[in-house]
């Protein structure tokens, strides 16, 4: 059987301190990191996705001056700035594939972006013979969503480890877990993390970071970065 974690959207702008906050979502990235310090040899194939919008433009009608957070959003993730970097509590050593996504078009799935190569996650996956996947990361409720209901319709048997990912909103979430059972998911809690699957996006305008290690660990984050 060969395994893959899918890790999505874990960036500055979606958890605490970003352009569309996710509360949990540092606890994501640091419960991501014990994962991997204990468990990458478990996996064969270890993918990342990040948005990584354009800069001007609207991005095919997903940034809004007016959003109505379920299809239009404010402006978050473009591609180059801090805002668009892995979080830097999220270690990124063991990271084998790094997929960009939303590069000027609406893109919710981790199967929608490609890496600097051209990859898409659909090919990585079928190149390694991949039957199983883990699913980490942010949002419950939209990404995360949108990527284990691919990965299942690609064929994969999919387990979300649900306190390894955070959603914006509590209700949405716990709907957004139902489906994906009912899919044909495994939920399972790994007690490595401790998020809950739910969470309540500030969607506030970015705050100073004021953790110690981020300025350090930031750097680190970059790594895969495309230029």
């Amino acid at each position: 059987m060969t395994r893959a974690l899918l890790i999505v959207d874990v960036q500055n702008d979606f958890t605490e301190g970003g352009a569309l906050a996710v509360s949990g979502g540092d606890a994501v990235a640091q419960g991501i990191s014990a994962l991997l310090r204990e468990h990458a040899a478990d996996y064969d194939v270890i993918v990342a996705s990040r948005d990584w919008h354009e800069g001007s433009g609207d991005n095919g009608g997903h940034f809004s001056a007016d959003p109505d957070y379920v299809d239009t959003w404010p402006v978050h993730c473009v591609s180059g700035t801090e805002g668009a970097a892995y979080d830097p509590l999220l270690e990124t050593a063991a990271v084998t594939h790094h997929v960009f996504k939303g590069q000027g078009r609406p893109a919710y799935s981790l199967f929608e972006g490609v890496t600097e190569t051209g990859e898409t996650a659909a090919g990585i996956l079928s190149a390694h013979g991949v039957t199983t996947a883990d699913v980490v990361g942010i949002a419950t409720d939209h990404c995360v969503r949108a990527s284990a209901l691919d990965a299942i319709a690609h064929g994969v048997h999919v387990r979300i480890l649900t306190d390894l990912v955070a959603g914006v909103g509590a209700d949405s979430s716990a709907a957004a877990l139902a489906e994906l059972a009912h899919a044909g998911a495994e939920l399972v809690d790994t007690g490595t993390g401790t998020g809950t699957g739910t969470g309540t996006g500030t969607g506030a305008e970015p705050d100073a970071r004021t953790r110690p290690d981020a300025g350090a660990a930031r750097e680190a984050s970059t790594e895969g970065d495309a230029e």
